[in-house]
């Protein structure tokens, strides 16, 4: 009897063992499936493949072409760059000011960004793969660097100044320890990385919010606008005061012809404010002792003034 119930034993024993393990791993794909999807850091990191079909980042049109490329923050590219809730960035209607048939212009800004967080979710690693000799890249930084750097929201501040001072942070969103730079030293790490591919870098400073003082736009030259000049000199590289071209021109129009550029309060602009500010680079450009993008402007870039700063 018991040479016939040990291998009885030992089927069931077997049976048992199996159909355990059929129902462990049953509830573990059952866990799985009900556990909630880890959040991505932001619109547009990396961490997600299709994060550019969402914000609608595309390569250059013709990688023939050299390719003017622009990074910054939403008042370069405000969200799809479709214009919802009737906003703007400047860098949609500065394509019209060029002959496309000449040059690429490759809106790469995200919104949301500063010139930390860009780099921290490898935005600035992809942009730059598509960078070759002879391509240019204007930057302007600084509107979302003034954040807190550890904020669980967003953390993209960056430190004040231009010095090699650091900090080290756990960063919230990307969950990783972190060492948090300077502004200006953010800047010139995009300075260096555009020589090294044999590009030329612009640095711009920030477009001027809209807030008055004494009948005229508040300018920043006191710190963003001040550092990424700073920066431009340290790196011998172009600068255009974005920030005092257009604060001139809203000075000029007054506060009551302002209003209708902004699509919100202070910071996001209209088409039309969007298309004074597209104008503005260009008159920035074309003031640059060696302008690198003179003879691929269209017929009404070439129609639009150099800025003269005197």
């Amino acid at each position: 009897m018991s040479k016939l119930s040990s291998p009885r034993v030992a089927l069931r024993a077997t049976l048992c063992l199996f159909l355990s393990l059929i129902f462990i791993s049953v509830a573990t794909v059952e866990l799985v499936a009900q556990a909630p999807a880890k959040s991505l850091p932001m619109e547009g990191a990396t961490t997600d493949p299709a994060a550019h079909a969402k914000i609608g980042l595309q390569p250059p049109a013709d990688p023939k072409l050299p390719t003017l490329f622009l990074v910054g923050d939403s008042t370069v590219r405000n969200g799809h760059a479709d214009g919802a809730g009737g906003q703007w960035g400047w860098g949609e209607p500065l394509v019209d000011l060029f002959d496309t048939s000449k040059i690429n212009v490759d809106n790469r800004a995200i919104g949301g960004r500063s010139s930390r967080s860009y780099i921290m979710e490898n935005q600035w690693a992809e942009t730059l793969a598509l960078v070759k000799p002879g391509d240019i890249i204007l930057f302007q930084w600084g509107h979302n660097d003034d954040g807190l750097l550890d904020d669980p929201a967003r953390a993209r501040g960056t430190l004040h100044g231009i010095g090699d001072e650091t900090k080290e942070v756990d960063n919230p969103i990307l969950k990783i320890h972190e060492t948090v730079h300077t502004y200006g030293w953010y800047l010139r790490k995009y300075v260096e990385d555009t020589k090294a591919k044999g590009a030329i870098p612009i640095i711009c400073s920030p477009i001027p919010r809209k807030t008055w003082k004494d009948g005229k736009i508040i300018r920043n030259a006191a710190n963003y606008g001040g550092w990424a000049r700073q920066v431009a000199e340290q790196e011998h590289v172009d600068f255009i005061d974005l920030n005092e071209i257009i604060a001139r021109r809203y000075d000029a129009l007054g506060e009551a012809a302002v209003e209708p550029l902004f699509g919100d309060p202070h910071t996001h602009t209209s088409r039309a404010g969007a298309e004074l500010n597209a104008e503005c680079v260009v008159a920035g450009l074309m003031a640059l002792p060696h302008d690198p993008v003179a003879t691929y402007l269209s017929a009404r870039g070439k129609a639009i003034t150099p800025y003269m700063s005197n």
